[in-house]
C-alpha cells in the first residue's frame, strides 16, 4: 500500500486525504444529530475520493524527468488545486454562500492565514472545525514540504544556514534525486511528522479540556496552535473557559512555531547544540520580552490613574495579555489573550497595530508553520551587521563562531537580505493593487501585510476600526488569497521554479 502510494503524484495523494478529512466533520455533524450537514460533508468527501481514485488511475505509470521539480511544482500547484476542492465541502454544507466566498475561506485556512469572511456565529461548529482541519492539514503540508521538498532545495530559509545558492541541491544542480529517492524520502519525512504532529495537537487537546474548555473549542484552538493559523470556532480564546492557565499552555506550544528543532525527533542530525541556544529562540526570546516591556512601561507611565497601589492585579494581567500576544503574533498565529485590553483599560491608552504588524512580519522559525520573513533571516542580517562594525574597528579581524556562523554572515545574510527586498516589493504590488481596486492606503497595507505574512488577526488589529474581510469586493478577496498564497510559498521557491535550472547559479 506505501509503495502504491509514493508511485502517485503528490496532488492526487493530497487531494485524497482532503476526501478523507471532510469526513471528520461529517462525524461531528452526525454526532450531533445535524444530519444535513453531515450528508453534505459525506457527500463531498465520497466525491473527492472517488476523483482522487479516477485521477489516481491515470496517472499511476507517470514519471517526471526531473523530480525534485516536479516536488516543488507540486508544492505550489497544491495551493491552486487543493482550495478549490476544499471549497466544495463549504458549498455543500452553506448552499446560500458563493463559491468565492468558500474559496476565500479555504485558502485562508490552508494557509494557515486564518482571516474569515463570516461572522462566527453564522458557521455551524461542524464548520469551524473544517475550518480547523483544513488548517492543521496546511500545516502539516508546510512541515512536510520544508523538510522533503524545501531543506533539499536550499530554499525554505534553509539556504541563509547551508550558504549554498537557492534553488540548487546539494550537488550543485536542481537535481537532487531518482523519482524513487524522492518519492521515499517524500514518504519517509511524512511518516515521521505526522505522529508527532498530531500527537503534539492531541496533548493540548486534553490540556484545554482539562483546563475547562469545551470540546469543540478546545479541538480547535489546538490544532489553530500547532499549524499557526490562530482560527477559533464560535467561541474565542478568550471566552474559551480555560482562561489563563489555558494561554499559558498555549505559549509553550507556540514554541513549535518558534525554532523546528523543539519537534521531537525532527531536528536535522548536525544541529548538535542544546535547544536553548538555538540563535531563533534566543531571538524571538530577545524580541517579545524587549516588545512585552517596552508597551508595558509605555502604559505604566502614562497610565490615567496616577496611583498604582492596590492595582498589583490589573498590572500582571496587563502584563501577561502583552506577553502572550506578542509572542502569538511573533508566531503568526493572531491570538489574542483576554487581558490584552486590561493593560488599555488600566492605562486609558490604546495599543498601536504596528507593533503587532511588525511581530508578524520578522514570523517564526525556518522549517515550522509559521509565516513571516523568518528569524533566521532576521538573524543573519544582525549578525552581518555586528561582523560589518567590529570589521569597521578592526579591519584585520577574523569573524568568530566557527565556519556556521561565518556562512551566516556571509553568503546567508546576503540571501536573506535578497528576500527582504523582495518581501518588500511583494507588499508594494499587493498595496498597489487593492489601492487601485478602491481600497484606502491605510487599510491596503494591513490586508497586505496581513495576508502576505499569513497573520488574519492583524487586520482586525492593525487599526482602530477592525477590518472586516466580509466586506471586502470579490476582486479584493480575490488578490488577498492570491497574497496569501504567495506569502506562504514564499518567493524564493517561486523564483526558482520559474526560472531554467540552468540560469540558478
Amino acid at each position: 500500500m506505501r509503495a502504491r502510494l509514493a508511485e502517485l503524484p503528490l496532488l492526487v495523494v493530497l487531494l485524497g486525504l482532503t476526501g478523507l478529512l471532510a469526513l471528520i466533520p461529517a462525524l461531528h455533524a452526525l454526532s450531533v444529530d445535524n444530519h444535513e450537514l453531515a450528508r453534505a460533508f459525506f457527500y463531498s468527501g465520497l466525491l473527492l475520493l472517488i476523483v482522487t481514485v479516477m485521477i489516481g488511475i491515470a496517472t499511476a505509470g507517470y514519471s517526471p524527468r526531473d523530480a525534485a521539480r516536479s516536488l516543488l511544482a507540486a508544492f505550489v500547484g497544491a495551493y491552486a488545486v487543493l482550495p478549490v476542492a476544499m471549497a466544495l465541502p463549504m458549498l455543500e454544507a452553506m448552499p446560500d454562500t458563493s463559491f468565492l466566498n468558500a474559496w476565500f475561506e479555504m485558502i485562508s485556512s490552508f494557509t494557515t492565514t486564518g482571516a474569515s469572511g463570516y461572522p462566527a456565529d453564522r458557521l455551524a461548529p461542524s464548520v469551524h472545525l473544517w475550518r480547523a482541519l483544513v488548517g492543521w492539514f496546511g500545516g502539516f503540508f508546510t512541515l512536510l514540504a520544508a523538510y522533503a521538498i524545501l531543506a533539499p532545495l536550499n530554499l525554505g530559509g534553509f539556504e541563509v544556514a547551508s550558504g549554498r545558492v537557492a534553488g540548487r541541491g546539494v550537488g550543485g544542480t536542481a537535481q537532487v534525486a531518482r523519482p524513487d529517492e524522492t518519492s521515499d524520502r517524500l514518504t519517509r519525512f511524512a511518516l515521521r511528522i505526522l505522529p508527532v504532529y498530531a500527537a503534539l495537537t492531541l496533548i493540548l487537546w486534553v490540556g484545554l479540556l482539562t483546563l475547562g474548555e469545551s470540546g469543540i473549542s478546545a479541538v480547535i484552538h489546538a490544532m489553530g496552535t500547532l499549524s499557526t493559523s490562530g482560527i477559533s470556532g464560535q467561541t474565542s480564546l478568550g471566552a474559551g473557559g480555560a482562561g489563563i492557565p489555558g494561554e499559558m499552555l498555549i505559549l509553550a506550544f507556540l514554541v513549535f512555531g518558534i525554532t523546528h528543532r523543539a519537534f521531537p525527533g525532527l531536528a536535522r542530525s548536525r544541529t548538535r547544540a542544546p535547544l536553548l541556544a538555538d540563535p531563533e529562540l534566543r531571538l524571538a526570546a530577545l524580541v517579545v520580552l524587549a516588545v512585552t516591556g517596552l508597551l508595558f512601561l509605555r502604559h505604566f507611565f502614562l497610565a490615567a490613574s496616577a496611583p498604582v497601589d492596590g492595582q498589583t492585579g490589573t498590572v500582571l494581567a496587563s502584563l501577561w495579555g502583552i506577553l502572550f500576544t506578542a509572542t502569538s503574533f511573533l508566531t503568526t498565529t493572531g491570538y489574542v489573550s483576554s487581558d490584552w485590553l486590561t493593560a488599555e483599560q488600566w492605562s486609558g491608552i490604546g495599543t498601536s497595530g504596528m507593533v503587532l504588524m511588525g511581530l508578524a512580519i520578522l514570523g517564526g522559525g525556518t522549517a515550522t508553520t509559521a509565516g513571516g520573513v523568518k528569524l533566521l533571516r532576521v538573524y543573519a542580517l544582525l549578525r552581518h551587521g555586528e561582523r560589518e562594525l567590529d570589521r569597521i574597528i578592526h579591519p584585520s579581524s577574523v569573524g568568530k563562531g566557527g565556519p556556521g556562523i561565518r556562512r551566516i554572515t556571509g553568503e546567508g545574510a546576503q540571501i536573506a537580505w535578497v528576500f527582504f527586498m523582495m518581501f518588500g516589493i511583494s507588499i508594494a504590488v499587493v498595496v498597489s493593487i487593492l489601492t487601485l481596486l478602491g481600497v484606502d492606503f491605510e487599510s491596503a497595507l494591513v490586508l497586505s501585510l496581513a495576508s502576505l505574512t499569513t497573520t488574519g488577526p492583524v487586520a482586525e488589529l492593525g487599526t482602530v476600526e477592525p477590518i472586516l474581510h466580509g466586506g471586502l469586493g470579490d476582486p479584493v478577496k480575490v488578490t488577498l488569497g492570491l497574497a496569501m498564497a504567495v506569502g506562504r510559498l514564499e518567493t524564493l521557491a517561486l523564483l526558482a521554479l520559474l526560472l531554467p535550472g540552468g540560469r540558478r547559479r
